[in-house]
């Protein structure tokens, strides 16, 4: 059974959280590590889901019991197969991230040459 838009969603959030660990910690002899709970605070301190704590706990034991992470000695980690539903992920979400990243860094209307401007009549209630 494939995983649900949820299982994917987190999946992908604890992919791309050791992403960037690993990415910082590059060019030193360190692995950062993360637990249930610890994993659970971040999701809910940076408002990446409006999930209960306990339906984050929940769908970490789901994905746990489909071999896509493990949890040893206090530590979340992807497995093989995690790891590459992850990257099949991240490949197919790619693109739209790097559109909003464009955007986001450089001014939208520097990329055309001419961009068209009509005045909106908002209804008032």
């Amino acid at each position: 059974m494939a995983a649900t838009n949820v299982q994917k969603f987190i999946l992908f959030t604890l992919g791309s959280w050791y992403l960037e660990t690993q990415r910082r910690f590059a060019s030193t002899p360190v692995n950062v590590v993360i637990s249930k709970v610890t994993f659970i605070d971040l999701v809910k301190r940076a408002h990446f889901a409006t999930k209960q704590a306990r339906a984050l706990y929940k769908n970490l034991e789901d994905l746990e019991k489909r071999k896509l992470i493990s949890y040893e000695n206090k530590s979340l980690a992807l497995t093989s197969k995690g790891q590459k539903l992850f990257e099949k992920l991240y490949t197919e979400l790619r693109p739209y991230v790097n559109v909003i990243h464009a955007l986001k860094q450089k001014d939208p209307f520097s990329y055309t040459r001419k961009v068209q401007t009509v005045l909106s009549q908002k209804v008032l209630a």
